[in-house]
């Protein structure tokens, strides 16, 4: 099988030539797209083009979803299956070859090892222990998925409208909604960061909490809603807890963030903009542009 790596990459460290070089025995073609702005240094610029390893920098940040269709649309037809990385991903040698196997049966049309926190040697997800080793589920985050090329071509492209949250899991409902199945081969892990976590004293309690800029509370709620409302009657399970997960990360914001006025300021608008599909410009980061289809958005402010 001819596979394909297509790696998205905003300010990257040196960490980013780690995950292009574990996967050049693996993949046959590379493309790396640096959202970087213009003007900003990156390690991108450290990497050569060559015949399997293609880099595609424009100096503008459009966003995760615009990054991933680019890099589809740079691979040649001969590519049989794409796997995705974030800038963070370094895989073990034996990663790609073991999740193509899963392939052989024809009903799984994605396969994805564990999220993994390296620096806490944990899985991210909190109730990983309740699933097999090799287990079908209801979505898969961005990295670490390695996908069939024609359901690529079947379910479409990435939103661009989601400039980032909820892209990887909005599309893995769409993969599963044409009876294509997702496994996670926990055996497998993929070492990934989500920001930075801190513990926070609550009534006695200890809450742990991930912190992000105000401007990623709005995407998050957003198109979090957004997708529960498209998408959650096709998989009601996951939307309760879609919805219970959103809720919290909200309350969260509004409680344990610096800057309250702010994160409050970007939940409240999240929230509106998700019930009525609008966007708002003011929520994207510095020197960031939106690509939309006018009929997947409604630009608001």
């Amino acid at each position: 099988m001819r596979i394909a790596a297509v790696v998205t990459a905003y300010h990257p460290d040196e960490r980013l030539l780690a995950v292009v070089d574990s996967v050049q025995e693996s993949c046959a073609e590379i493309v790396v797209v640096d959202n970087t702005p213009e003007g900003a240094t990156s390690v991108a610029d450290k990497i050569e083009d060559t015949a399997t390893i293609t880099v595609l920098r424009s100096g503008v940040n459009r966003g995760l979803s615009h990054a991933l269709n680019l890099g589809v649309s740079r691979l040649s037809s001969a590519v049989e299956a794409v796997i995705f990385l974030d800038q963070d991903s370094v895989l073990a040698p034996d990663v790609v070859p073991r999740l193509a196997e899963h392939f052989k049966d024809p009903g799984i049309g994605v396969a994805t090892p564990a999220p993994w926190d390296p620096v806490h040697e944990r899985f991210y997800e909190t109730f990983s222990g309740r699933h097999e080793d090799v287990a079908d589920r209801a979505i898969s985050i961005t990295s670490g998925m390695l996908i069939r090329r024609d359901l690529l071509a079947r379910v479409g492209e990435f939103r661009e409208d989601f400039f980032v949250d909820y892209a990887d899991l909005e599309y893995s409902l769409r993969v599963r909604r044409t009876g294509a199945r997702i496994v996670q081969d926990k055996r497998l892990k993929l070492p990934h960061s989500i920001g930075e976590r801190r513990t926070h004293a609550f009534f006695g309690l200890r809450v742990p909490v991930t912190h992000k800029a105000a401007w990623r509370d709005y995407w998050q709620l957003r198109n979090g809603l957004i997708t529960v409302r498209e998408q959650g009657r096709f998989s009601p399970a996951w939307a309760v807890t879609a919805v219970l997960y959103l809720g919290r990360a909200a309350v969260q914001a509004v409680l344990f963030e610096d800057d309250r006025r702010a994160h409050a300021g970007a939940v409240a608008r999240g929230l509106r903009d998700g019930m009525t599909q609008k966007y708002s410009l003011q929520y994207l980061p510095k020197g960031a542009e939106l690509t939309v289809d006018p009929e997947r958005g409604r630009r608001q402010g």
